[in-house]
């Protein structure tokens, strides 16, 4: 394990809040930063903030990572050389009424993360990529690969998903420093994102209200479960490229469930049947994902231990903690 704190943008997000906190109980020093919108709720973020501050290690940081200047002097004068970069504009259909928002946070943004690591002698950036990168693929035999062609995004979400990568394989290989893109899954749980499926179906089903499904229930996911999600960014975090080196890795369930399934099962975890109006699919949204998880197996033996059942139960558990009637 390398000294020196670990900067994690975007720590008082889903996935951010998760990875903080598996470096925090291995004894890491945790600078967490995040700009803290108002793209879902402002509070579940300050509940997320509120478990790590007073953490021994822990700091955060308000601050936009699309501000350069700000972004060039926290790694600057943190002195930190590792960065798990996971701050962006989440969401597909958010990026058809709001481009100019990925533009700053995911475009500016990653680019202002990859001047300051550049400029600071940072030793990995690990950054947040996307299985939507992949585009509208139907289920095959096997799952998507890191070497399936990358090129034709069904959304501007994706777009500049796709953008971070060639921006960071272009930076790794005219400066030398090593980097590492991670293509999420689906990734559901306790503490996750309201405008996630599971999420809003959950606060539907439990006020009595009938859920919209879309694509006709047809579609699929590779539901990945946050514990499982950070095991994975944890593992890449310790394996490094080599120097000059970039390396993307799928961290999914490998093993795609259909929507209809999964609303059974958040069902089940909830106690409670849904009312459900059938839609078509939406622009932007894919027909299924599936990941090939072998390279990163093969790198930290990565293995996904949560199955869907199990996670929606966790979720189920917590959603009353936060939600309190």
């Amino acid at each position: 394990m390398s000294t020196g704190p670990v900067i994690v943008t975007g720590a008082a997000g889903f996935i951010g809040m998760h990875v903080a906190e598996r470096l925090l109980d291995r004894g890491e020093t945790v600078i967490g930063v995040d700009v803290f919108n108002d793209y879902y709720d402002p509070t579940l973020k300050a509940a997320r903030a509120a478990r790590l501050d007073g953490r021994q290690g822990f700091s955060m940081v308000r601050m936009d990572i699309a501000d350069d200047a700000a972004m060039m002097a926290l790694v600057r004068d943190s002195g930190a050389k590792r960065i798990v970069h996971l701050a962006a504009q989440a969401g597909v259909r958010y990026s058809i009424e709001n481009p100019f928002a990925y533009q700053r946070s995911n475009l500016a943004g990653h680019l202002s993360v990859l001047e300051a690591a550049r400029h600071n002698g940072v030793t990995h950036l690990v950054y947040a990529s996307s299985s939507s990168v992949y585009g509208d693929r139907p289920l095959a035999g096997a799952g998507f690969k890191e070497t399936d062609p990358v090129d034709a995004p069904v959304s501007l979400y994706a777009a500049t998903k796709r953008a971070n990568e060639l921006m960071s394989i272009s930076y790794a290989k005219l400066y030398g420093f090593p980097m590492s893109g991670l293509r999420f899954f689906t990734v559901y749980g306790p503490w996750g994102r309201p405008d996630m499926a599971y999420y809003g179906f959950t606060q539907k089903i439990l006020n009595g209200e009938p859920i919209e499904v879309y694509g006709e229930g047809k579609m699929a996911r590779d539901f990945t479960y946050i514990d499982d999600i950070v095991d994975g960014i944890v593992g890449v975090l310790d394996n490094p490229p080599a120097p000059g080196g970039h390396e993307l890795y799928n961290i999914g369930d490998n093993d795609p469930v259909g929507l209809m399934e999964m609303i059974t099962t958040l069902e089940a975890a909830l106690g409670q049947q849904a009312t459900k109006i059938m839609r078509p699919m939406q622009p932007g949204d894919v027909t299924a994902t599936y990941a090939d998880i072998d390279k990163l197996n093969a790198l930290t033996g990565y293995k996904p231990k949560v199955k869907l059942a199990q996670g929606l139960d966790q979720f189920a558990k917590w959603w009353p903690t936060f939600h309190k009637a």
